[in-house]
């Protein structure tokens, strides 16, 4: 498939700019509960809908990071963006690091919320087969939001969480992104890379939790750090917003030597 520039929101008008890529269970508005509270004079962030997703939801594509990546960086040279960061949740993660393994060069910092690993996440066939059928039950994917937030969330807010994920993804895309960022092991593209990368994880999340990033993300970058925020889980968007955001503009704003492109 030819890259394509992906449907995104442009939000702030900082020096910094950010590529901000959504995980599987949500477009782009996952990041809404984050919005009121950025710096937008020092970040330029664009939230980006991938494949199958949001205002991207009937393009159609082999729904890989790989395939993403190309997208991303179309977007990013449609913007005039030379030089930029990733901010990426659970499979948005692991689209940013496959961003940084095709075009380096290009990014200044990289941050995974909940990142799943660029080797993916091996499952044992009984959770392999809760995530498929995710794609057509949606009680599926209520039971896995539910068990990556530490079984302590308000019933309604899984159901909402759930009616969004069904409302914003492509039933097909959805299935075929999980073969993809599960699936796929390109760890070895990005081992050694010295651009900071800080990997965000919730204590509650026992899927993507601080013990499986220091095994992985933090032996695989060289300038790599961690941070568990322990009143979250997977959704650190929606559990505890200000503490990300805090977090990852801290992160993003120890920056101080690179250089974008004027707008």
């Amino acid at each position: 498939m030819t890259p394509i520039p992906l449907p995104h929101s442009l939000y702030g008008s900082g020096p910094h700019r950010v590529l901000a890529v959504h995980g599987w269970f949500a477009d782009r508005s996952a990041y809404a509960p984050l919005l009121p509270d950025l710096d937008t004079k020092s970040f330029t962030y664009a939230f980006v809908d991938l494949r199958g997703y949001g205002e991207a939801r009937d393009v159609r594509g082999a729904y890989t990071t790989s395939e993403a990546a190309g997208d991303l960086l179309a977007l990013a040279d449609r913007l005039g963006w030379d030089s930029f960061s990733l901010v990426g949740h659970s499979m948005g993660g692991s689209v940013a690091q496959r961003v940084l393994a095709t075009a380096p060069r290009r990014v200044r910092r990289i941050v995974g919320i909940s990142p799943v690993p660029a080797c993916g996440l091996k499952m044992p066939p009984e959770q392999w087969e809760l995530f498929a059928s995710a794609a057509t039950a949606p009680a599926s994917r209520r039971a896995i939001i539910d068990f990556t937030t530490g079984s302590v969330r308000p019933s309604a807010w899984l159901e909402r969480m759930v009616e969004r994920s069904l409302a914003r993804s492509d039933r097909d895309a959805f299935r075929a992104w999980l073969d993809s960022w599960a699936g796929e092991d390109f760890h070895s593209e990005v081992v050694g890379s010295t651009v900071p990368a800080l990997a965000v994880t919730g204590a509650l999340d026992p899927a993507i939790s601080a013990g499986f990033m220091q095994e992985t993300w933090l032996r695989w970058y060289t300038e790599a750090d961690l941070v568990e925020l322990p009143c979250a889980g997977h959704y650190a968007m929606d559990e505890t917003p200000l503490q990300l955001v805090t977090t990852v503009e801290d992160f993003l704003r120890a920056d101080v030597n690179g250089q974008d492109l004027p707008v």
